[in-house]
């Protein structure tokens, strides 16, 4: 078995996000790291939306990154502390949209080492040098510094080591322009190691450590070390030179302080929310933060891990600093990193859920918020006293953008609930009260601006100009059986008849033609509506009537009946001539397309006519050899429409767009053909199904870009994005006719008729898979499952370290009896803004959710009281009660994560009401463990519960155990089964095979793994092959020999399993790996499905970090050869961006094994075309037929 791999939706974690004029322009940009990309985005100023422009796969582990600009310079260079052990400098290059690797430079081993730099980064404010950190022992310094020719050039590093030295944290101090400072948090264990009674362990200080880098000497010295508190975990630059006092801020547990060489520390303590629930001893620390310099002032923007922003202030004169202020800001989800950006903006990488884009209202500096200052506290010890504040909604800062993020996804599952084309996507993400249920269909998200119903069934409809150089369109004309309505568009839409339009008959055509003039197409003529609204008309001969058109600013073409073709075009003073000779087609015209006039010529040189004899012909416009046939393509069906349009593609040798033949067929297919601009040829043609109707193609534009809009049973559209072509399904209704739409209540719209409606919409996230529908939840989501009757799902929500509704009551009662008094507001803040209220450990709150996702409505909600927590979740049809359906929820009381202990564990079962609206409990069945894995087994329960694995049955006051088997190493978290063959796979020894023998009633293993794996899902490929996901983000399929599997099941007494000898010290047979593949997020969740209508069955899988990718089976030998010859060409050709070697990436645990890279394949693409000709020659093939491989391998399994 050999598979592809392929990305359908990135991580969309960010780790770390950075701020800088990154294209040397005065509008700056931010770059994020989403784990294993990276990514630029831009937010719009006017607007406030964030536009992402580019997106790379790097093929590796980014931990840090930093902006890095030389003295004097405008431009920001990305540094890259990466898994290499290489330190990378890229430059963003506008022009061609890409990242550009200046330097690569060698440290070290390559993956995530304890002595391997590359975790933290530091860079000097006045872009000289460069500190690349390791979590042990090991500092490097880099001078950076230009040459004649104005390029950034690198030193060799300079070493600033200390053994048996941990750090916590680094920066760049600032310093103005005397030698360089970097200051360090570490942590000297050399003592600690040597004494075994633990005393010195118990003593060791953490030291905050300046080192300086001496450029006259050119060496690293250790210049200063003081100690710190021993929570102290972030460090803040103070800005120096002329901007400030230098120095630094040190956070630590409950307070931050401000530290120099020479300088006496001042402390103030971080506010801590007014919450009678509160646990007093519960420390407070700061997780992120930023710096802001402004003329003349500064202030840092500080967040604790409750998401709380503090605004901190320095008092100071000159260089010395009198005291820290600090004060209560707003309240944002809790960040891996902050940014603000010149334009008024705060960008918050959510730790876990969605991505936000803030604008500033105010600084925070005139509202009546207390403000604490360092004087008020001149006692520097540990016992300082807390200080309060009441959180309150936002008041300084106001949402203005969102990015999607399904960090962390828990779990998901495929299915086609509403019957489409695709099936959707239903996934459990978020942490805590951020928590949510999404549902991801495979399409653009569309924004409906109006809906308006119209007197019938509209045939057509158009949007016009009146002059070309107008901004926005000024009519709506509809089209319908046997008249034409004309719209006029200002503040509202009205009827207007005096537009010269006929409008007593359909139209075919309308468009504005030359510089202000008018044109429209019926059956029985062309009227020519000039300026001053004086009316040309031509009629057609005889009783023949027009039956398709096609027209540009300049150029008219008709079909008459019988498949004549006539040619228009307009003269220089504005008049419509006819040209003298007709073309007979010899068959019936069924469309038409001329593209647009290109910028700088008279005409459109090529016309193309579909026939119903299922070709499509290409005929010249030139006046040399106008209307002369210059090619045909024969087709599998008779054409629908046609669309001749240019489009900026990377795949194209010149700097111009493409121009592409675009043919729908009536079979729902449509063809992308090359239409050469020289010779009218037509090459390189590709074809995807669309849907069950005929396809209708419409041009429009979508961010000033020319793009495609496709009608057939739902709409498509074909676009540019990122230099890309893509073809993505709009999530809407099914379309009947589209035209292009901008007024200004809508600078880029599409007008189209559905049905008797008009409908205007806008499509504004361009280049994503999915779009999402989100329903909240109230605690961190576990598993779920669906009730297959009523298609409701049933989901486990458990949140560790909170109160339940119950407990919470009793706290408060609590409180009042003691006399306390407190505001009630402060008790019931919005749990999705503020978060859960957090208790000690052991506290558990949990409920199971009936939630109906068409509706997205909660039909009913059961909360688990006694410290009760739900773990996993099963449907089960108990052959003793009639097959009914019963629901099966494992919890456990009091459980404890590290080690795995509970007091009890309990079997619910729950009975469906109300057609699987609600839940009844029937009873409650004790255990000795955690029920992990649950899972219906003919007609009866099979429960992993701890390490043994159990059969129950239906019982009238509990469940009844029949079976047990204890062969499990440590716990079992997941079970599948087919006829009488369990596969258990356990928590930390992979996966095992059992088979259940009827006649004893027992469960044998018969078959385990020869390698231990932290397994996190699994799921049966076949009968004897099971494909899963380890912790470590490694993807594996083991496959049981078919001769055991034959032997297993042939064995009628099943007393030759039973009595084998064991096998490296477990069962006697053993499965044999056949894949193996690190993909770089861990597995949450597997599938065997399709996805696209009439494709392959394929692997879908979902990562914790929110990536969707497949694993798609090669059918061939040969196509294995060509792909895997082509990933060895782009290892060589296109090495990853931040300097990791591919084949190790993937190898990072395990050597890959059967797997080929689709995402490394797809970057083939974005090569120069020299190197494309290169390994196209290699591959004996030309560029575009490679290009035409890699496109149906995604199109044909995926999307």
């Amino acid at each position: 078995m050999f598979l592809y791999n392929l990305t359908l939706q990135p991580p969309t974690a960010i780790n770390v996000a950075v701020v800088g004029h990154f294209s040397g322009t005065k509008q700056q940009e931010i770059v994020v790291s989403k784990i294993t990309r990276l990514e630029l985005l831009r937010a719009d100023p006017n607007t406030g939306k964030m536009q992402i422009l580019l997106t790379h796969d790097v093929f590796g582990i980014i931990r840090s990154l930093t902006p890095f600009r030389l003295t004097g310079g405008s431009k920001d260079y990305i540094i890259v502390g990466s898994d290499s052990g290489r330190i990378v400098i890229l430059e963003y290059n506008p022009a061609k949209n890409k990242f550009d690797k200046v330097h690569q430079e060698t440290f070290g081993k390559s993956g995530c080492r304890r002595i391997v730099p590359g975790q933290y980064l530091a860079v000097d404010p006045k872009g000289r040098s460069v500190l690349i950190g390791a979590v042990e022992k090991q500092k490097l310094v880099y001078i950076l510094n230009r040459d004649s020719a104005a390029n950034l050039t690198i030193s060799s590093p300079l070493e600033a080591h200390k053994s048996h030295t941990l750090v916590h944290h680094c920066i760049g101090l600032d310093v103005g322009y005397e030698n360089p400072v970097f200051a360090c948090l570490e942590v000297d264990y050399s003592e600690a190691d040597l004494d075994p009674s633990g005393e010195a362990f118990n003593s060791t200080e953490k030291m905050l450590t300046y080192y300086e880098l001496d450029l006259g000497l050119n060496h690293v010295v250790r210049k200063w070390s003081d100690p710190v508190d021993a929570r102290a975990n972030l460090l803040f630059p103070v800005p120096g030179g002329n901007d400030g006092p230098s120095g630094v801020l040190v956070c630590t547990e409950n307070f931050i302080s401000y530290k120099h060489q020479r300088v006496e520390e001042l402390r103030v303590p971080i506010p801590r929310r007014r919450n009678p629930l509160e646990d007093k001893s519960r420390g407070l620390i700061i997780v992120a933060g930023v710096m802001h310099k402004m003329k003349g002032v500064f202030f840092f923007l500080l967040q604790s891990e409750e998401g709380d922003i503090y605004k901190v202030t320095l008092d100071y004169d000159e260089d010395k600093v009198n005291a820290i202020k600090i004060k209560y800001f707003d309240t944002v989800p809790v960040a891996s990193s902050l940014c603000i950006l010149r334009a008024g903006f705060l960008f918050v990488a959510a730790e876990f859920g969605n991505h936000r884009l803030y604008s500033f209202t105010s600084l925070g500096d005139d509202n009546d918020e207390p403000e604490w200052s360092s004087d008020d506290f001149p006692n520097t010890g540990r016992d300082m006293s807390a200080v309060y504040f009441s959180p309150r909604e936002l008041q300084n800062l106001e949402r203005a953008d969102e990015l999607e993020s399904l960090n962390p996804l828990i779990d998901a599952k495929v299915l086609n609930l509403t019957d489409d084309d695709t099936p959707q996507l239903y996934a459990l993400c978020g942490r805590g009260a951020g928590s949510s249920f999404r549902i991801l269909r495979h399409g653009l998200e569309v924004s409906e601006m109006a809906v308006s119903e119209l007197p019938g069934n509209p045939n057509a409809v158009w949007t016009t100009k009146l002059k070309a150089d107008d901004q926005f369109d000024a009519y709506i004309i509809v089209s319908f059986v046997n008249a034409t309505l004309v719209l006029s568009i200002g503040e509202t839409v009205e009827e207007v008849t005096d537009t010269g339009f006929l409008s007593t008959t359909p139209t075919l055509d309308v468009h504005q033609l030359g510089d202000d003039a008018l044109l429209q197409i019926y059956p029985q003529g062309i009227r020519h509506i000039r300026a001053d609204r004086r009316v040309n008309e031509w009629k057609t001969p005889g009783n023949r009537a027009i039956v398709k058109a096609a027209t540009n600013k300049r150029q008219v073409v008709i079909a008459l009946t019988g498949g004549e073709l006539v040619y228009f075009e307009l003269d220089n003073q504005g008049q419509l001539n006819e040209y003298q000779d007709r073309k007979e087609m010899g068959s019936n015209v069924s469309c038409l397309s001329i593209g647009e006039v290109p910028e700088g010529r008279q005409r459109s040189r090529f016309l193309a006519v579909g026939c119903d004899d299922h070709t499509v012909r290409t005929l010249s416009l030139d006046l040399e050899n106008t209307l002369e046939l210059l090619s045909t393509q024969a087709l599998t069906g008779p054409p629908q429409s046609l669309s001749i349009i240019e489009m900026m593609d990377i795949g194209t040798d010149a700097s111009h767009g493409t121009l592409y033949l675009n043919i729908g067929l009536q079979n729902g297919v449509l063809l992308r053909t090359v239409l050469d601009t020289v010779t009218g040829q037509l090459t390189d043609t590709r074809q995807r199904f669309l849907g069950a109707r005929p396809v209708k193609l419409f041009q429009v534009t979508i961010q000033g870009s020319p793009a495609v809009l496709a009608l057939s049973s739902r709409p498509w559209l074909s676009y540019t994005f990122q230099s890309r072509l893509h073809l993505t399904p709009l999530s809407y209704d099914s379309l009947e006719y589209g035209s292009n739409f901008t007024s200004p209540q809508v600078p880029e719209g599409i007008v189209a008729i559905s049905s008797n409606t008009l409908r205007i919409f806008a499509i504004e996230k361009l280049g994503t898979v999915f779009n999402q529908a989100s329903i909240p939840l109230k605690y961190t989501p576990r598993h779920f499952i669906l009730h297959p009757l009523s298609r409701n799902f049933v989901i486990l929500e458990t949140e560790h370290n909170t109160f339940s509704p119950s407990e919470k009551k009793k706290a408060l009662e609590a409180k009042i009896q003691q006399g306390h008094a407190f505001d009630p507001a402060m008790v019931d803040l919005p749990p999705e803004t503020f978060g859960l209220p957090k208790s000690e450990a052991g506290k558990w709150a949990s409920c199971i959710r009936v939630l109906n996702p068409f509706k997205g409505q909660t039909a009913s909600l059961i909360e688990l009281e006694e410290n009760e927590a739900a773990f996993s979740i099963a449907t089960v049809n108990f052959h003793n009660q009639n097959n009914e359906l019963f629901l099966v929820v494992g919890t456990a009381k009091d459980a404890n994560l590290a080690p795995r202990t509970c007091s009890s564990g309990f079997l619910h079962l729950y009975r469906f009401l109300d057609e699987g609206n609600s839940l009844e409990l029937v009873h409650k069945t004790q255990c000795d463990d955690i029920p992990i894995a649950l899972l219906g087994f003919q007609g009866r329960l099979l429960a992993g519960v701890g390490k043994a694995l159990r059969i129950y049955d239906f019982g009238k006051r509990k469940l009844l155990r029949k079976c047990e088997s204890k062969s499990i190493p440590n716990c079992v978290v997941d079970l599948h089964t087919q006829g009488n063959r369990i596969i258990i796979s356990d928590m930390q020894e992979s996966v095992h095979y059992a088979s259940y023998r009827q006649h004893d009633n027992r469960i044998i293993i018969f078959a385990d793994d020869t390698t231990q794996r932290w397994i996190t899902t699994t799921t049966m490929v076949d009968y004897d092959t099971t494909a899963g996901g380890d912790k470590f983000g490694n993807f594996f399929i083991d496959r049981l020999p078919s001769e055991t599997s034959e032997e297993v099941d042939e064995d009628p007494t099943g007393n030759k399993i039973m009595y084998e000898k064991g096998y490296l010290m477990g069962a006697p047979h053993k499965v044999a790996m056949i894949a193996h593949y690190h993909v770089g997020d861990l597995i949450s969740s597997l599938h065997r499905t399709t996805l696209v209508a009439g494709g392959r069955e394929i692997l879908v899988y979902t990562g914790l970090m929110g990536s969707i990718g497949v694993f798609v089976p090669f059918i061939t030998r040969e196509d294995v050869e060509f792909f895997q010859t082509l990933e060895m060409h782009m290892r060589n050709e296109a090495p990853p961006l931040a300097g990791r070697d591919h084949l190790q990436y993937r190898s990072f645990y395990t050597p890959v094994k059967s797997v080929v890279d689709g995402d490394l394949c797809e970057q083939y693409n974005l090569l120069p075309i020299e190197k494309k000709r290169m390994i196209a020659e290699e591959l004996d093939r030309t560029p575009a037929e490679i290009q035409k491989k890699i496109e149906d391998m995604r199109v044909m399994a995926a999307f």
